[in-house]
C-alpha cells in the first residue's frame, strides 16, 4: 500500500534533488537536515532553480516555500511550456492515498482535458505503486438529471469521460457527486473541472487534515513538485520527487 510511511521507510533513487526557499521560517531546512542520507540542495534564487532542473544539474526539484507567482512563471519559461498541468497528491486520514486533478483553477475545463489529466494520473500513479482505478465526478447524482442545466452538462461530461477512459482499457466509472465513496473506492478522482477541484483540495487538505505530498507537473519530463508555502515537513515531498525520478 502506497502511503507517506511507506514511501519515506523505501529504499530511494540516489538522485540530486533542488527545492526552494523563500521563507525564514525554517521548514525548508529541517526538511533538508532530516532527509542527509540523500544529496538534496537547497535554492534561494527561483532563476537558478528552475534554470538547473531545466539543463539537467539536477534530477528533480521542488517549490518548498517559494512564491508560485515568482517560481512558476520562470519555470514555465525554463521549460518552454505554455502552461503547467498539475495533479495532487493527498493522503486522508484513513491512511487512503489518493491522486486528485485538476486542481488548477484554469485547468479542466474541456472533457479532452481531463480525459488527458486521467491518462497522466494513472502513469503518474504505477511510477509510485499506486492504484489506477479512476472515479470521474460530475456535478450531480444520474437522478439529478433535469433540475438544472449546469447539472446537466456536468453529468453527460462525466459519463462521456469515463465512457472514453473505458474504451482505452482504463478502469474508469462515473461516480457522479458521491466524493464520499469514491474516496474509498478509486484511486484517481477526476473533478468536474478545476475550481471544484481546488477547492476539493482546500477542503481535504487545509480543513480535513489530509496531508498533501505536493502537486508533480505531469506535461513535462522535468520532474518538479509544486508544494504549498503553509507546509512544515517537506520530507515527503522529497521522498516523492526522488521516486518519480525512477524511469
Amino acid at each position: 500500500m502506497f502511503t507517506t510511511e511507506a514511501l519515506l521507510a523505501s529504499d530511494l533513487p540516489k538522485a540530486r534533488v533542488g527545492i526552494g526557499r523563500g521563507t525564514d521560517a525554517g521548514n525548508v531546512e529541517r526538511s533538508v537536515e532530516a532527509m542527509a542520507q540523500y544529496d538534496v540542495v537547497i535554492y534561494d534564487d527561483p532563476e537558478k532553480l528552475a534554470d538547473d532542473l531545466a539543463e539537467g544539474r539536477i534530477d528533480a526539484a521542488i517549490r518548498g516555500d517559494m512564491s508560485s507567482s515568482v517560481l512558476l512563471p520562470i519555470l514555465k519559461k525554463k521549460l518552454g511550456m505554455k502552461a503547467l498541468e498539475r495533479v495532487v497528491f493527498l493522503e486522508l486520514l484513513n491512511g487512503k492515498m489518493i491522486l486528485m486533478a485538476p486542481v488548477g483553477i484554469d485547468e479542466g475545463w474541456t472533457d479532452a482535458q481531463r480525459e488527458e489529466l486521467a491518462r497522466k494520473c494513472v502513469e503518474t500513479a504505477k511510477r509510485v505503486g499506486l492504484g489506477t482505478k479512476i472515479a470521474v465526478m460530475s456535478g450531480g447524482r444520474c437522478e439529478d438529471v433535469g433540475r438544472c442545466k449546469a447539472v446537466d452538462r456536468s453529468i453527460e461530461s462525466a459519463r462521456n469521460i469515463a465512457r472514453q477512459l473505458k474504451s482505452e482499457g482504463y478502469d474508469a466509472y462515473h461516480c457522479q457527486i458521491l466524493i464520499e465513496d469514491a474516496v474509498n473506492q478509486a484511486d484517481i478522482l477526476i473533478a468536474p473541472e478545476g475550481i471544484t477541484g481546488n477547492i476539493i483540495f482546500r477542503t481535504l487538505h487545509f480543513i480535513g487534515g489530509a496531508k498533501a505530498l505536493g502537486a508533480p507537473v505531469v506535461n513535462s519530463d522535468k520532474v518538479f513538485i509544486d508544494t504549498s508555502r503553509v507546509k512544515t515537513d517537506y520530507r515527503d515531498s522529497i521522498a516523492l520527487a526522488l521516486r518519480l525520478t525512477e524511469e
